[in-house]
């Protein structure tokens, strides 16, 4: 029997999360090995331009006076819909998989925002267990933010999954690992301990070409999957002598080529083997599409020692968080602001019609 190349990447040892919470997609990629799901605004606001879930948005604008709060009303249905897809997954592993993330309100990290670091934690704090209340197989995504961070203990000590995103650097990845191995040994039991960090893979290579020019031809282009690789050993390391049910895991995220020259598959192969790849669909029918690739487990063969020191010497890791950040907290909030624009446009065109 033919496997597909999807189906090679989950067989050697990668869990597949589809970037998407549409319906069609999440039922149509379970079928073929995808065990989980992932959130932003941007998807919710996809689906929304599409016309799809008008009746069922129409409905929530009626109900609620605020565009806000009808974003969040579609967008916990979308979520839902996606967690009962995955739910005897979730239940057949014991809860080490079949999870559906849910993204926090991304205007906590709007530079408008006047609330403090403190503040902004707290707030997450309570969102984070409002909308994981009963959701057994909802994961909270946080940002790797200080207001975020700074969250992480007392939403895992409340019993709440987590998936950390936004992480560029150890760096982060050290800070939310800790705190939210704080808040796990404050829980009764580990039984239902389970947390992921979202590395962010391709956007370092792109800021690579930018800020280190230098880079010889051996190195260049493999900053981004160093920097993962080198991160997904150290929370293997960590985990490893803690005994835990569940696996406390990466996400390997930002996985899509934005160089035009590599193959699409170049950070989806060199990251295969362990953990779990969150692809978009686009990046699935791509794969998909190569007849005859099959993926082997490559996540822990790391490049030459020389190439890793060559790395090592010229990217300026405190820049490249600090320029990302900036980058990436912009790319957060904006497409929770055109979420509410084209809700508000719903409801407009709603208006004119009645």
């Amino acid at each position: 029997m033919t496997h597909s190349p999807l189906q090679s990447l989950v067989d050697c040892g990668t869990r597949l999360w589809l970037d998407s919470v549409d319906p069609e997609l999440t039922r149509f990629y379970q079928a073929r090995g995808t065990t989980g799901a992932t959130s932003n605004p941007i998807i919710i606001g996809d689906l929304i331009r599409s016309g799809r879930f008008d009746d069922q948005l129409q409905q929530f604008l009626k109900e609620e006076s605020s565009d806000e709060a009808a974003a969040w009303r579609m967008t916990e249905s979308l979520v839902a819909d996606a967690q009962s897809v995955f739910a005897d997954v979730y239940e057949t592993t014991g809860g080490n998989d079949g999870y559906v993330s849910f993204e926090l309100d991304p205007l906590l990290e709007d530079l408008d925002c006047t609330l403090s670091v403190v503040e902004r934690s707290q707030r997450y704090v309570d969102l984070g267990l409002k909308w994981a209340a009963g959701q057994p197989n909802r994961m909270i995504k946080v940002p790797a933010t200080p207001g975020g961070l700074g969250a992480l203990e007392e939403l895992v000590a409340g019993g709440v999954s987590v998936n950390v995103t936004l992480i560029f650097t150890d760096r982060q990845y050290r800070e939310a690992r800790d705190a939210v191995w704080r808040g796990a040994q404050r829980r009764d039991s580990f039984d239902r301990f389970k947390s992921v960090y979202s590395i962010f893979v391709s956007r370092v290579d792109v800021y690579a070409e930018t800020h280190a020019p230098q880079l010889s031809d051996s190195a260049r282009g493999l900053v981004g999957l160093v920097n993962a690789q080198q991160i997904w050993r150290e929370n293997q390391q960590f985990w490893e002598d803690k005994n835990l049910p569940l696996q406390q895991e990466m996400i390997f995220a930002s996985t899509g080529t934005k160089n035009p020259d590599d193959p699409k598959e170049k950070y989806v192969a060199a990251l295969a083997g362990s953990d779990i790849q969150t692809n978009p669909p686009s990046t699935n029918e791509a794969l998909d599409a190569r007849e005859g690739l099959v993926f082997t487990r490559m996540v822990d063969l790391l490049p030459p020692d020389d190439v890793l020191a060559e790395i090592a010497q010229a990217v300026d890791v405190e820049h490249l968080e600090e320029t990302l950040m900036t980058e990436g907290l912009q790319k957060f909030a904006d497409p929770q602001k055109a979420l509410l624009q084209v809700i508000a446009e719903k409801r407009q065109a709603c208006s004119s019609v009645s």
